[in-house]
């Protein structure tokens, strides 16, 4: 697994925390290419230097309305 931004990431994962994020990055085969824990203050700078790709994160409203739906 690599931890290098310039490899191949195609999906993010994304794990809110108060103070951090959880961060796991997929290639096009689904494997495992970034994990990493990233401060609030790192998170913009961070994903604005890697190329598009689908970010997914955790929804705290779902537990509140399941119809919600975050896309």
């Amino acid at each position: 697994m690599s931890q290098n931004l310039n490899s191949a990431v195609a999906v993010i994962g994304i794990d809110i925390g108060k103070n951090s994020f959880h961060v796991v990055g997929l290639d096009d085969r689904g494997a495992i290419v970034l994990r990493q824990k990233w401060s609030r203050g790192q998170i913009e700078a961070r994903l604005a230097n890697m190329p598009p790709c689908l970010i997914g994160m955790e929804c705290p409203f779902r537990k509140l309305d399941p119809e919600v739906l975050m896309v």
